[in-house]
């Protein structure tokens, strides 16, 4: 007669859960992590594509923003573009000046007073419109003259009140700040009425007008760029003088998350594989520990599918205990990810997408409910008079060739005792060496990700890799010791009139100098290219190790040039290939000999000889200062020395950058996350095995054995599977550390320097294959000191 299914199943289920306390402590905490590396992966995979694409089309976006010379084209030959084909909307024409020397002050914008990049400020009567709908974060938009607005990228928001004064306009006009809106392909860096573009445009600067398209296929820069070309075909020789594809807005915006999703999917995928290894583990543990207790459940009239269901239940309770702390601990490891995607996009605050957080949390529970399904239905299986008489020894003639075999080596008794166990039970072993492996796998992986990014961020910062900085003064500015013009953001630095002859020799007789080289910047076009790209212009001894290459060789003189790979991509042009930069007019022809890594203007940027145009200067060193000196004490010996010449120096400033050193410190947690459950699966097991063999150890005391043999033969019981699970272990990680790097920066839109992927050295090899080892001795420390107190006469009474 079988058992009523209410109380006493309930009763079993709840008895084995406070009962087998290491078992259910294990679960719960490898569900944990599983699901908060889950939730914070599924976060990412909708952050890094959602927020652009949403915005773009809450905002109508324009796929194409074009800039036109206004004495070349009429308003009434603009507005007929909107006809062309393939155009599904368009905005304008927009008069637009592009202005420099403007000068922010007043209230509330004392911290950020001070002279601003230059801009290109477009008169809309508006904010919406069909295509750029623009959205006001801050503010109202303006309603009379000398009122403006600023781009979000132009400028924090909150300073309403506060004004720009245009001091290259006739009569330096200042115009209030009224507001801060957000455009999604970032169409202008501030807005006035149209009426008020001529009283800020420079004098004698040629007028011009904004256009902004939307189109029907615009999924590559190859369609884009046909795009423009039918716009421009429509139009006079000349008129188009520039565009701006929203592929690149999209790239720069989505380049904060989208690098970050391979390794955090990575992590998950590798989290909820081992939650199933370490759950099947622990539940076929906690059956063939209790096959007895088994029996008598049968004897007592519980049905199989009822001995199923109680030890499903007893992994899926504390399962759900975990899965509910890590939908909250995963939600809290989102937060900062979220914080930089609402920076990005200038959108109210984000939060973990609710399906996120149904999904993972049903999705753990039925893998963690299959995991025990397989051992359970093994319990359902055993015949009750079978389970009785067996109990939970295991068949004697288990290992027996293996401790014959071990017990000849010229090893200590215990530690041949030790290395014999696991034959005893070989799929026990072979689960707790799966969880080894992957523990040892995801050290690797994880230590391969630091070291390489490690590597990333020295090449990032490869246009500011010197001690000591030297900016070269603009005419009218105040250089006192130490002070010096930075490059502002999004501007360029006019010609200066300092000496930059006299500067660098000045440098190179200043003592502590060990060698500088001498740079400088301008936005230049390249024949055939939309837009502008950053031209970096080096002169002195810059060699290879300047920048990271990552195919190519370096330039060896005039006419050649450097370019990352979305400069490569955008332009459709491979290493031999020779490029047109026009510079004012003219036409300079460079060959591009290499592909070098570098992030600056998005990818869209070249590197070569300041020769390349004749007339250009430098106005920035940089420095390396001989070893022990104080980059602090060199500049401001050095500012004495060249102030006066019209230059300042300064200690360079390191910044890392915030994407890298967030995915850093991610990648620690997730791996310590997943050292974690790989601990709890040899625990689990070597608790198991401890009190499978509670009876030996007995036995082996009263023949003498001693604590610290105890737990030498404990720990050596896993160490050998410690061992074989790291050697394969970690030529698995290396080889998802190989594939998963080129995802993470093709994310970022550019390719990975080889010596960025081939980190690890023969030592570390070596290193992470022991790490095998380290897992295994912290998972069965704890039960190697319980075993190592048991007393012998408690030990010898129980069977």
């Amino acid at each position: 007669m079988s058992v009523g299914r209410g109380g006493a199943l309930s009763r079993v289920v709840r008895s084995g859960v406070g009962r087998r306390r290491v078992p259910t402590l294990v679960i719960g905490l490898a569900a944990l992590i599983a699901v908060a590396a889950s939730v914070l992966a599924g976060t990412l995979i909708v952050v890094s594509q959602a927020p652009f694409d949403h915005a773009f089309a809450q905002q109508r976006g324009a796929h194409l923003s074009a800039g036109f010379d206004a004495t070349k084209v009429t308003q009434a030959q603009l507005a007929a573009t909107a006809q062309a084909p393939g155009v599904t909307a368009a905005a304008g024409p927009f008069a637009a000046a592009t202005v420099d020397g403007a000068t922010l002050g007043g209230q509330p914008a004392d911290q950020f007073a001070g002279p601003m990049p230059s801009m290109t400020i477009v008169g809309r009567p508006t904010a919406g419109g069909p295509v750029d709908d623009l959205t006001l974060l801050d503010g109202r938009w303006p309603e009379a003259p000398n009122e403006i607005v600023l781009s979000t990228d132009s400028a924090p928001g909150g300073l309403e009140g506060a004004t720009v004064t245009f001091t290259s306009a006739p009569g330096s006009p200042v115009f209030t700040i009224v507001g801060t809106a957000q455009s999604v392909t970032r169409t202008a860096d501030a807005w006035v009425l149209p009426s008020q573009i001529s009283k800020i445009a420079t004098p004698g600067a040629t007028p011009s007008f904004q256009m902004l398209y939307r189109f029907t296929d615009v999924a590559t820069d190859a369609q884009i760029a046909a795009d423009r070309a039918e716009i421009a075909g429509r139009l006079p020789a000349g008129a188009l003088v520039g565009t701006a594809s929203y592929l690149n807005a999209k790239l720069d915006a989505d380049g904060s998350t989208k690098p970050i999703v391979p390794f955090v999917v990575a992590f998950g995928v590798l989290g909820l594989i081992m939650s199933v290894i370490v759950v099947g583990n622990v539940v076929s543990g906690s059956v063939g520990a209790g096959v007895r207790r088994i029996g008598i459940l049968k004897a007592l009239g519980f049905t199989p599918a009822q001995v199923v269901r109680a030890y499903v239940a007893q992994a899926v309770i504390p399962a759900a205990v975990g899965i509910v702390l890590g939908v909250l601990l995963g939600n809290i490891a989102a937060r900062p990810l979220l914080s930089d995607t609402e920076r990005v996009y200038g959108t109210a605050a984000l939060s973990v997408a609710a399906w996120v957080n149904v999904a993972v949390p049903v999705a753990a529970l039925a893998v963690v409910a299959l995991a025990a399904l397989v051992p359970a239905l093994r319990a359902g299986r055993l015949s009750a008079v079978e389970a009785i008489a067996v109990g939970r020894t295991p068949k004697a003639d288990r290992g027996r060739l293996a401790r014959r075999v071990l017990n000849r080596l010229p090893l200590p008794r215990a530690v041949s005792l030790g290395l014999a166990n696991p034959f005893a039970r070989p799929l026990r072993s072979f689960s707790v060496a799966a969880a080894i492996l992957f523990g040892a796998l995801a050290v690797t992986f994880g230590v391969g990700l630091a070291a390489s990014l490690t590597d990333v961020q020295k090449g990032i910062q490869a246009d500011r890799a010197g001690d000591v900085e030297v900016d070269l003064f603009q005419p009218g500015d105040a250089g006192g010791p130490g002070q010096s013009v930075a490059i502002p953001k999004g501007g360029l630095v006019p010609p200066v009139a300092a000496d930059p002859a006299a500067i660098s020799a000045a440098i190179a007789k200043q003592p502590g100098t060990a060698g500088y080289v001498g740079s400088t910047q301008d936005q230049l076009t390249v024949a055939g290219l939309s837009g502008s790209v950053v031209v970096e212009f080096y002169q002195g001894k810059t060699t290879p190790g300047s920048y990271q290459m990552i195919s190519g060789s370096w330039y060896t003189g005039p006419g050649q040039a450097l370019a990352p790979t979305r400069f490569l991509q955008a332009t459709g042009t491979h290493l031999g290939d020779q490029i047109t930069v026009v510079d004012h007019g003219k036409n300079y022809p460079v060959r591009i000999v290499g592909e070098v890594f570098s992030t600056r203007n998005d990818g869209m940027s070249l590197i070569t000889d300041v020769a390349t145009v004749p007339g250009t200067q430098v106005d920035t060193y940089s420095i390396n200062v001989t070893s022990g000196t104080s980059p602090e004490a060199y500049a401001h010996a050095l500012s004495a020395t060249i102030n006066p010449l019209g230059a300042g120096a300064r200690p360079n400033q390191h910044d890392d950058n915030q994407t890298i050193a967030l995915m850093e410190a991610m990648i620690t947690i997730l791996t310590l996350m997943l050292v974690t459950v790989a601990g709890l699966g040899v625990l689990n097991s070597t608790v198991l095995d401890t009190r499978d063999r509670v009876h030996d150890l007995g036995v082996y005391k009263a023949i003498g054995m001693t604590p610290r043999q105890t737990i030498a033969m404990v720990l050596a019981s896993v160490a050998a599977i410690g061992l074989a699970a790291g050697i394969v272990g970690v030529p698995v990680g290396v080889k998802l550390h190989d594939y998963i790097l080129p995802v993470m920066a093709h994310g970022a839109g550019t390719n990975i320097p080889p010596q960025d992927v081939s980190v690890y050295s023969a030592a570390e090899f070596v290193l992470l294959a022991l790490g095998g080892i380290v897992i295994a001795m912290l998972g069965a420390a704890l039960p190697a000191g319980w075993a190592a107190k048991v007393r012998t006469a408690s030990a010898l009474r129980t069977e």
